[in-house]
């Protein structure tokens, strides 16, 4: 069966009534609308920046990965200039820790991890960046809304007295229960979407954790190898940019 079946366009709204009704909604939810408006014009910001900055290209570029991961065979056949220059360039995540990796290669294993730690901390913070406003946006939205309906209750408990039409009453009560349905519905796909990027971050950090520490490994293993065949033989890495 058509879908145009069960919704004919006669019985759509068109777009001037939805936006009028939508309108509507927002005039009659009072002054309270306006800070839940901006709630969920910055919710969405931050839901769009925090897709876009958890990008794989971003934090885990598949290309550098299979090189990381491939890093010992490259040294061994001398290829791996092409690596080091995409180390440099510091254009993900995994750049950036990889290039911070091979500017304290030929010191202890210990130093070595202990500065790939520090600077992962560092990126982990930009990681998170943009969460905490989903953090306010999902306390404050609900509380807003809330707070809109019962600024509308008392108005209209006020006026119990002057009115005996129950069915105003009780359109004046549906009428302030707007702004309790918007806070909601402001905070529920943000909660969707804070869980999302939590658990994204936990997945790309343990996948990076994996990457640096093989490629830790590899760098302390080349250097402990170059200094027990001859101590005063250079490098075995090519010097990378700084």
């Amino acid at each position: 069966m058509s879908p145009f079946a069960l919704f004919p366009p006669a019985a759509l709204p068109s777009p001037a009534a939805a936006i009028q009704a939508v309108w509507s909604f927002f005039e009659r939810g009072g002054l309270f609308m306006l800070p839940l408006a901006l709630c969920s014009i910055i919710g969405m910001m931050a839901i769009l920046y925090k897709f876009l900055s958890l990008s794989r290209n971003r934090v885990i570029p598949p290309g550098l990965s299979r090189d990381v991961e491939a890093f010992e065979r490259r040294i061994h056949d001398g290829d791996s200039e092409p690596v080091l220059r995409r180390f440099q360039g510091g254009q993900s995540t995994l750049a950036r820790l990889c290039s911070v990796a091979l500017k304290h290669r030929g010191k202890s294993l210990t130093e070595i991890t202990q500065s790939v730690e520090s600077a992962a901390r560092e990126e982990a913070v930009h990681l998170h960046s943009g969460i905490g406003v989903l953090d306010v946006v999902i306390t404050v939205s609900p509380l807003l809304g809330l707070l809109g309906t019962a600024s509308g209750l008392v108005v209209i408990f006020e006026g119990l007295g002057e009115t005996t039409d129950h069915v105003a009453i009780a359109r004046g009560i549906a009428v302030a229960l707007n702004t309790t349905i918007f806070g909601l519905a402001i905070a529920v796909p943000c909660v969707i979407a804070h869980s999302y990027f939590i658990r994204r971050i936990e997945m790309l950090t343990a996948r990076l954790e994996g990457l640096m520490g093989d490629l830790v490994h590899v760098l302390n293993n080349k250097e402990s190898r170059s200094a027990s065949a001859d101590p005063a033989a250079p490098p075995v890495l090519p010097a990378a940019d700084h």
